[in-house]
């Protein structure tokens, strides 16, 4: 599936006119029959119930977890998934999650962990790196491309990113100037001997 296929999905009439036990309903039938036999397990962390419980509903997720690793520590469920995970994956965010969260989650690894973010640019993605390095992990940013995410919900929001990103060196024309907001891709991955 590609992304422009999902928002052509989501913001159909059809769609838009669903109950969300109807959206929920089709949803795991149409994710059911697009998931690969091979498909590895997934695991959902978000502080958000709602939607890690939807997408455990649907399909999507193979279990999910709403554990605030920024506010405590990680709860018996979440520790003993941990010990399985060998990718972890931040997508488009970084605003609100700390080296904190990014500890506490590789404590509890039992196996080489690579990490692959998806940050965004108005946010320093350094101490999360520092942390990373400090469990044995390399970072490497692919700064020749951007990944575009959401629109700006109003100009205050666009302002704030224009200025963001020109305070950690960055450029905005093209990009946030043009009004949403972009990420950095981050790969992390085991130091090795």
């Amino acid at each position: 599936m590609t992304l422009a296929e999902l928002y052509e999905r989501y913001t159909s009439p059809a769609c838009l006119a669903m109950s969300m036990a109807e959206l929920a309903a089709r949803d795991k039938e149409f994710y059911a029959a697009r998931r690969r036999g091979d498909a590895v397990p997934v695991f959902g962390l978000d502080v958000s119930a709602p939607a890690v419980h939807y997408a455990l509903e649907v399909g999507l997720l193979d279990a999910a977890f709403t554990d605030d690793l920024e506010q405590g520590s990680a709860g018996p469920g979440l520790s003993r998934a941990l010990t399985e995970v060998g990718l972890i994956t931040l997508t488009g965010g970084g605003s609100y999650i700390t080296a904190r969260t990014f500890t506490a989650l590789l404590e509890h690894a039992r196996r080489p962990v690579w990490v692959s973010a998806f940050v965004l640019r108005t946010v320093s993605y350094q101490p999360i790196v520092r942390a990373l390095a400090a469990h044995g992990l390399s970072t490497t940013v692919d700064a020749s491309r951007t990944y575009p995410q959401r629109l700006f919900t109003d100009d205050r929001e666009r302002q704030y990113a224009i200025t963001a990103v020109r305070a950690l060196g960055g450029d905005p024309a093209g990009r946030e100037e043009n009004g949403r907001f972009h990420c950095l891709h981050y790969e992390s991955r085991p130091d090795t001997p």
